[in-house]
């Protein structure tokens, strides 16, 4: 087949977008954060990974524009060659110490964090064992990784630990999951995995993308959340969500920190995070250390969403955090529902296979800590009249 010819063929986005409930690539010309604008319309944000409110807090902004004034716009270089500032290092050492562990390493972004530590860490005589519905960015650097990947089914002890088992006692084992799953908004059972990790001789990584600034004491991740710090070796974020910036890390002893370092090629060849993003991140970590509220407050409303959602009638799933699915079922009512909540004044965000499994598309809801009672009160009530007039309760 000529090499366009998959191109000329792939026509499901534009079926969908004659229909008039395309979803994607929607430009905001603004945002405060709850509330953006699009077309002069303003509507409640109920789709961000804004979990703390903190793209609009005062001295986020200012750090970011005091290290324009002072770095410049870009670093123009990998961290290996001039693209390492002070700064980076700063972040690093207050990241390690947040997360309780001995040293911690920034990348660009959380996808590359995520494909450059176990591209490095999983050899060729070494296998990498994930939950079926790991981030994407887990499975492709599992991909790229010369090891071999195997897969347990979702938060099931007795899957993984059969799975550990099929393993050779001699080989390195890596088992990797994500602390809060991106889509269900459930919380990796780690008490259960820990003991499992242990028998069999694997090291963990938890993909903390969603939990930092959510779960845990002042935000600290799910290791927290649990008490098990010490139990997990390496910790995993990213900065594009709680703390309002650009960037991923990656946190554990400084010998495995070290390694990945000099290995993950997503470091090596690629450009440093910019100075902005890096204060951006310093900023809101200070925030999350002296404001313990906001976490809290996030939770509280995560509760109160999630029960108001299935007194209406709707399926919000196993959530046990601010990700609050709405599980619809097939592809086409879901686009549905998303534009009448559109219309009406609610942006959400339509997800359908192969992000999610078939069957199972949902509209999935996300909350902040700045979301006022008056504006969520205004989301159930939407939610309610759409439903009824789409006819999905």
């Amino acid at each position: 087949m000529e090499l366009y010819e998959k191109c000329y063929r792939f026509t499901a986005a534009e079926e969908v977008i004659k229909m008039g409930c395309y979803p994607y690539f929607i430009p905001l010309s603004d945002t405060e954060g709850t509330e953006v604008t699009i077309d002069g319309r303003r509507l409640i944000m109920i789709g961000s990974n804004n979990y703390l409110g903190l793209t609009t807090h005062p001295r986020v902004r200012e750090a970011a524009v005091e290290a324009i004034r002072r770095y410049g716009t870009s670093c123009t270089g990998s961290r290996f060659l001039n693209g390492t500032l002070d700064l980076h290092r700063q972040l690093e050492g207050e990241l390690a110490d947040f997360v309780g562990k001995e040293a911690a390493l920034v990348f660009s972004t959380g996808y590359q964090t995520n494909v450059g530590t176990i591209s490095a860490l999983v050899g060729k005589d070494d296998v990498v064992i994930t939950d079926r519905e790991d981030h994407a960015s887990i499975v492709d650097g599992c991909r790229l990784s010369f090891g071999q990947m195997l897969r347990f089914r979702h938060s099931s002890m007795d899957s993984l630990e059969r799975t550990l088992a099929k393993c050779e006692p001699d080989q390195g084992k890596l088992v990797v999951v994500d602390g809060i799953f991106s889509m269900g908004g459930d919380i990796a059972p780690l008490p259960g995995m820990i003991p499992l990790c242990k028998r069999y001789k694997a090291r963990l990584m938890v993909d903390d993308a969603h939990a930092t600034g959510v779960l845990g004491q002042n935000g600290r991740g799910t290791a927290s959340h649990f008490g098990v710090t010490d139990d997990v070796d390496l910790i995993m974020g990213t900065f594009s969500k709680s703390f309002a910036s650009l960037g991923g890390f990656i946190a554990g002893d400084k010998a495995a920190i070290h390694y990945i370092q000099h290995h993950a090629r997503s470091l090596i060849f690629s450009a440093a995070m910019p100075a902005a993003n890096v204060a951006a991140c310093l900023a809101a970590l200070e925030i999350m250390r002296t404001e313990p509220e906001r976490p809290k407050r996030l939770l509280d409303i995560a509760q109160k969403m999630r029960q108001g959602f299935q007194d209406l009638g709707y399926d919000t799933g196993s959530s046990q955090t601010p990700i609050i699915p709405i599980i619809i079922g097939d592809d086409i009512p879901t686009f549905r529902i998303w534009r009448a909540l559109f219309d009406a004044g609610v942006y959400t965000n339509a997800v359908v296979p192969p992000a999610v499994p078939p069957s199972k598309s949902l509209l999935r809801t996300s909350y902040m800590a700045t979301h006022t009672d008056e504006q969520l009160d205004r989301v159930l009530e939407l939610f309610e009249r759409v439903g009824k007039e789409v006819g999905v309760i």
